[in-house]
């Protein structure tokens, strides 16, 4: 029945195709868009098979996964970035007006360089895409490309000529994650073209949780630009958790179960009825929740089978035992000082001399806080009633002020993550050289625990010679195993010494161009950089609530806590009547953000293969009646052993 329904909805897409309409597959969560989007591809080569398919994704990681699973002739699999890149990259000429008008617009979002000066010559070069932005030299980055291509096709029609007649049909997966540039693109600038091609989207617009997302794209289905078709099986979450992301939806679509009785959802022919539950406690603690008998049997040793999902990584630092590292890289005083100051000096148009020491010219702008209880006093003076931000400072107030503008700090250089597809790594993270090499450490001590020998040796700079060489090595490693209490760069020094894990010239020169950054991390005991190893690994079971779309897991425990990000608002999720008492202010951004949590939070709930619980600290009575109306009262309790 499963298979006839998703063939039914494949011979929609298709009747669609040969009317050349575009068209939107807007599925849930669990419903199978892939494979449906695979099978279409299967389906049209078959029938068109010497015509040319392009299907663009947002990561590398999809893209990879659609290719191995559809393996047909004449199919394009890229990312948005790539395709779009691949398209005007021919066109040098064009592309240099382009750009250089861009940047000399200064209404455009074509970020400028350092120094704010703009260019306005020829690029020796051409135009390059890169990982990096160099204006200068005509390199653009990731987001320069969506800028540059929006605009090329707004200029020449002879782009959307070329495209449309090199792929007749162009798919585009996880389209809600998809640049708003990208879509007016497809679905407005081709159209200039009188050539014949149709566009079709896979996706779901409550999964829309990353900011440069589109979000949904009903306003072109509303004008009949693209046609809509439904699926609404759910083959992942149980009956409750689809009721409960039915509650939670906003587009009108409606999830049933699957009627496929293999479908992992189901057992004996029907549907699991999965546990759903909404805790509460007047004080946070998880502890209480993590042992109450809503979560009993959960294995939460398992990260595989069971996650507990956090808003932000500063939320998670603290419990999985590494926020002394996530405090440098993401709260350290005075970068963020050094940034605001920055500001202030472009802002009042001061010249400033970079050789001179960053005290003499912090002292020597006269910029001064003029809100609350600071009022009147100089910005310096208030960074040092901090002690921490005051130590800091007094360790590079002598520095040249050029040199402490060259500092950078950025938590991605810490915590991003590798993307992995059936256990083969399809995206390396883009750490800094300093977390990269205490990573080649910790593995080298994994690898011994698990006694892979070999490929300990191999990753290491140790000779082996002989017996004596064996033993001396088993003692040396042990040894650094043990220096968990030692400090970073003590650990670091200790393997370069004894030939295990060598300081080249990588870590060196990354060292000495970020002179500050090392000297507030050397110092940390190396235990609090294994605690981050095993977090960014995955052998603790917290993760943070975007990171896990696309997964799924026996148990789910989502905590509303914000973690003072304004971005999102549980309080909102769970009694959108409180717009009524906001500010004129708070209103205007209401839905915004109510919108963003929600979608957000539908994406953790339908994780779920088998209990959810979702615990929310200190609710007032209103979200209580919230949580009553999303989750049914016999669902909500208090950890205290009342039930509302």
């Amino acid at each position: 029945m499963a298979e006839r329904r998703s063939q039914n909805e494949i011979n929609e897409i298709l009747h669609h195709i040969e009317s050349g309409n575009n068209f939107l597959l807007s599925g849930g969560a669990g419903s199978g868009k892939t494979y449906t989007l695979v099978q279409t591809l299967k389906r049209l080569s078959e029938k068109y098979p010497s015509a040319h398919i392009a299907c663009i994704s947002y990561t590398n990681a999809a893209a990879i996964e659609i290719k191995n699973r559809a393996e047909i002739r004449n199919l394009k699999v890229t990312t948005i970035h790539d395709f779009l890149w691949e398209s005007i990259a021919p066109f040098q000429r064009e592309m240099k007006e382009t750009l250089i008008d861009l940047i000399n617009d200064p209404s455009n979002e074509i970020k400028t360089t350092d120094d704010g000066e703009r260019f306005s010559g020829e690029f020796e070069n051409g135009v390059q895409y890169k990982e990096y932005l160099n204006l200068k030299e005509g390199v653009i980055s990731h987001d320069e490309v969506l800028i540059l291509a929006h605009a090329m096709y707004s200029k020449y029609v002879k782009l959307s000529d070329i495209l449309k007649d090199k792929y007749p049909f162009i798919f585009v997966d996880e389209y809600q994650d998809t640049s708003p540039l990208v879509i007016e693109i497809l679905l407005s600038q081709l159209r200039q073209s009188d050539r014949r091609n149709v566009i079709g989207f896979f996706g779901d617009s409550m999964q829309a949780i990353y900011e440069s997302g589109v979000g949904d794209i009903e306003n072109y289905v509303w004008e009949g630009v693209i046609q809509k078709v439904e699926k609404k099986q759910n083959r992942r979450n149980p009956e409750l958790v689809i009721r409960l992301a039915n509650n939670l939806r906003t587009d009108g679509l409606e999830q049933e179960p699957s009627e496929d009785h293999t479908a992992p959802n189901m057992i004996n022919g029907m549907v699991k009825s999965g546990s759903v539950k909404f805790l509460y406690s007047n004080e946070f603690d998880l502890n209480e929740v993590r042992s109450s008998p809503w979560c009993s049997g959960w294995d939460f040793s398992n990260s595989r089978t069971t996650k507990e999902l956090r808003l932000t990584h500063n939320l998670i630092a603290e419990e999985a035992g590494f926020s002394e590292l996530m405090s440098v890289y993401d709260a350290d005083p005075l970068f963020k000082f050094k940034q605001d100051f920055r500001r202030e000096v472009k802002k009042q148009g001061v010249e400033i001399e970079p050789s001179d020491t960053f005290d003499h010219v912090v002292t020597s702008v006269p910029w001064s806080y003029v809100k609350g209880a600071n009022k009147g006093r100089h910005h310096k003076d208030v960074l040092l009633d901090d002690d921490i931000a005051a130590q800091l400072y007094g360790h590079v107030k002598d520095w040249p002020y050029s040199k402490i503008q060259s500092i950078y700090l950025d938590k991605d250089s810490l915590i991003d993550d590798k993307v992995v597809i059936d256990g083969v790594i399809v995206r390396e993270p883009k750490r800094d050289r300093l977390i990269q090499h205490l990573f080649k450490i910790q593995n080298i001590i994994e690898l011994y625990n698990k006694k892979s020998y070999n490929e300990v040796i191999q990753k290491t700079s140790y000779r082996i010679l002989s017996v004596a060489h064996k033993t001396n090595l088993k003692s040396t490693i042990n040894t650094l195993a043990d220096m968990s209490n030692a400090s970073i760069e003590e650990v670091i020094s200790f393997a370069d010494r004894n030939g295990l894990c060598i300081v080249d010239d990588n870590l060196s020169g990354f060292i000495s161009a970020n002179e500050y950054l090392y000297w507030r991390v050397k110092n940390i005991p190396f235990y609090i950089f294994q605690n981050l190893y095993r977090y960014l690994e995955g052998f603790v079971p917290l993760s943070t609530q975007h990171k896990i779309k696309g997964l799924e897991f026996e148990n789910v425990l989502v905590v509303l806590h914000n973690g003072g990000w304004n971005n999102y608002n549980f309080e909102y999720l769970l009694n959108p009547n409180i717009q009524y008492t906001l500010t004129t202010s708070r209103q205007q951004s209401f839905q915004r953000i109510l919108s963003r949590t929600q979608k957000l939070f539908y994406v953790c709930c339908t994780r779920v293969k088998e209990n959810l619980v979702v615990y929310c600290p200190k609710p007032t009575q209103a979200m209580l009646a919230g949580a009553i109306d999303l989750f049914g009262a016999e669902n909500v309790v208090d950890l205290m052993g009342v039930t509302v």
